[in-house]
This record gives structure tokens, sequence and C-alpha cells, in this order.
């Protein structure tokens, strides 16, 4: 399991905020709903959106024992008594019948694989009446990233690390989620890909998203080395892709509700 750093994820995650805030006022919250957030990460989206529903509840989730620990310090403490976080497998979520909005945002293509698991859940975790949005890495994200990691990685000095290496994401076309939806009770009230790009002013900040938000192409490096080996992957990016640094990403963003509230 990737090992989080909430604060250098926080300094390096700007074009994930920016997506979240846009995705959080699609949601269309009334005062008392109950929410829960997938994939909180370091909690600052749920702490948006506990702030939304006064009279309702929020609880975030991650997987990540560290992010969690992170979100309950940061924001456990502000004055929103109707916050909550914990640590929960988005592929395993335990949550029968609890929630009238269920919210993700670039965290559930890190369940590897197939998703109907995850659907599943959302839809035992969902109230009849209730409606989930989700919006995650989609078919082609990330792939010129992608490509520079593989022909690093392909290199003598860096393949021994990666013998036991395996995608790590979930990155799915429409038809695999209205197919899976369809299978866990749900309508797909809207699904699309959609093309992003993610800027960034300079080799220093490309850098730091890269380390802290693709650590699964990361973390089989040794640690005294992992500079020079992400220094390389940011050369063979750059290599390919010349002029002002704008990555090409694809996210997969899907409305759903019960198939019998539709």
């Amino acid at each position: 399991m990737a090992r989080w750093n909430p604060q250098d994820y926080a300094q390096n995650s700007t074009g994930q905020e920016r997506w979240a805030k846009e995705l959080i006022a699609q949601l269309d919250l009334k005062h008392d709903d109950t929410v829960l957030d997938i994939g909180c990460g370091d909690g600052r989206h749920t702490a948006v959106i506990a702030s939304l529903v006064p009279q309702g509840s929020v609880l975030g989730t991650d997987f990540s024992p560290e992010m969690i620990a992170h979100a309950q310090r940061e924001h456990m403490s502000a004055p929103l008594p109707n916050l909550s976080f914990e640590v929960a497998d988005a592929a395993a979520l335990p949550y029968p019948a609890r929630f009238s909005v269920i919210f993700s945002n670039a965290a559930i293509h890190w369940v590897p694989g197939e998703h109907a698991s995850v659907l599943r859940g959302i839809a035992n975790a969902l109230l009849p009446h209730g409606h989930a949005l989700l919006q995650l890495g989609g078919h082609g994200n990330g792939a010129g990233i992608i490509a520079a990691f593989d022909t690093v990685r392909s290199r003598p000095e860096w393949a021994a690390h990666f013998a036991e290496f395996r995608f790590p994401y979930g990155f799915h076309r429409v038809e695999d989620y209205q197919r899976w939806a369809q299978e866990a009770g749900l309508t797909v009230v809207d699904a699309q890909l959609i093309p992003k790009i993610m800027p960034y002013a300079d080799r220093a900040a490309f850098n730091g998203w890269l380390r802290t938000a693709w650590l699964p192409f990361i973390e089989p490096v040794p640690e005294a080395a992992r500079a020079d080996y992400i220094e390389a992957v940011v050369d063979a990016y750059l290599a390919a892709n010349p002029g002002d640094i704008n990555v090409r990403m694809v996210r997969l963003q899907v409305s759903l509700r019960h198939a019998s509230h539709a």
C-alpha cells in the first residue's frame, strides 16, 4: 500500500483541488444531507462539504491511515461537529443504507482492476432516494506520464526494482461503469470521459506532483535513489512533450441513483 505524506501531497495537488471544487458545486446539496466522501485524502474538501450541510453529517473515508490521521488532526478541531473521518476500503464499503449523497474525487481509480465491488458498496450505502457523483481517472488518463515512467523504469539501472510491478490503477471506460452500475442496482444518470489539462508552472512543481501523486511508480526505488529516478522521469516526459508543462489527463465522471428511484 502506498505510504502518503499528507503535507507534501497538500502542497502539490492544486489540480486535484480545483477539480474537487468544480465537482462539489455540482452536488446540489441540501442542508440536512448525509454525505460520504470516498477517498477523502487530507480532508480539506470533506470539510468544505460539511460546511454546506449544517443540519446533516459528513463522513470522510480513505484507505490511507496517514491521510485519515492528518484529516482528523487538521479538521476535527474546527467548528464542524457534523464532520468525521475513518479508514475504509473503497472496494468494501461497510455502510448499509446510510447516506443521501456519495461523493468521490480523484480517488476510486486507486482500486485496481474491475470496480464492480466499489459500485456494489455504493449501492448498499445509499439511501433509497440518494445519489452519487464520482470523478476518477478514466481510460487513457495520464498516458504521457505513464509512458515516461515506463521508459525510465525499463532502463538497466532501475529495472530490477520493478520486477514485481503491477499496474496499480483502475482507469476504466464509460461502458464498464454502466455495466457494473446496472449489476449493482444503480442507474447511471450521466457518464462521460472528460479530457482535462493539468498545467505546471515549472519543473520543480511538476516534480512535486510526480513525487506525491504517482507513488506506485516511485516507491519500488530505494529512498536514497528516488530523487535521481524522479528527475530522470521528468527528463523523459519533457523530451517527449517539449514546451509548456501541460499534462493531458482524462477523468471519468459518473452520476448515479438507485434504479428504483431513478
